[in-house]
């Protein structure tokens, strides 16, 4: 089974999504504020920033290819690998619907709480993996399968209603 399921998929399958949305506090009630993620973009490729599956650093599943912050949040698009069966599942389970999460892992740098015992306001943050999660701590936080258009030279970022992010 395990051989059949990792030969099944020869290809990367291409994935798309916010990360993280601005402006909404998460299920700890932190929340990311446009630019925070400017200086880790600078300094780490989107290559670096692992793409783990529910945060597990030892279930990897492929690699972010572009990591863009927008006015809504921060926009992610990667691969996953093929001939990981781990890969292959969350593919499947995106595609049938029953997976659609995106979860960042981080240090903050810079952060302030507004009034005691409120959640923080993150200025400037360390991003170091996103993961594909069952619960994303932002319940826009989503992945879906991407196909970009075809002849496109350069990278955009569709807008969540828009055919190529379905």
């Amino acid at each position: 089974r395990r051989c059949l399921m990792a030969g099944a998929v020869r290809a990367p399958v291409r994935i798309a999504g916010y990360a993280s949305v601005f402006g909404k506090p998460d299920g700890a009630g932190d929340t990311v504020l446009p630019g925070a993620f400017r200086r880790s973009l600078r300094q780490r490729p989107p290559a670096r920033v692992a793409l783990l599956w529910q945060h597990d650093p030892a279930r990897p599943l492929g690699r972010w290819t572009q990591l863009t912050e927008t006015q809504h949040g921060l926009w992610a698009e990667g691969d996953l690998a093929p001939g990981v069966v781990a890969a292959f599942e969350a593919a499947n389970l995106i595609r049938a619907g029953a997976l659609s999460g995106l979860s960042i892992g981080f240090k903050a740098r810079t952060a302030r709480r507004p009034h005691r015992g409120s959640g923080r306001l993150l200025q400037d943050i360390d991003l170091w993996e996103i993961s594909l999660v069952t619960f994303p701590q932002v319940d826009e936080a989503r992945v879906r399968l991407f196909t970009p258009p075809p002849n496109t030279s350069t990278p955009r970022t569709p807008h969540i209603g828009s055919r190529e992010y379905a």
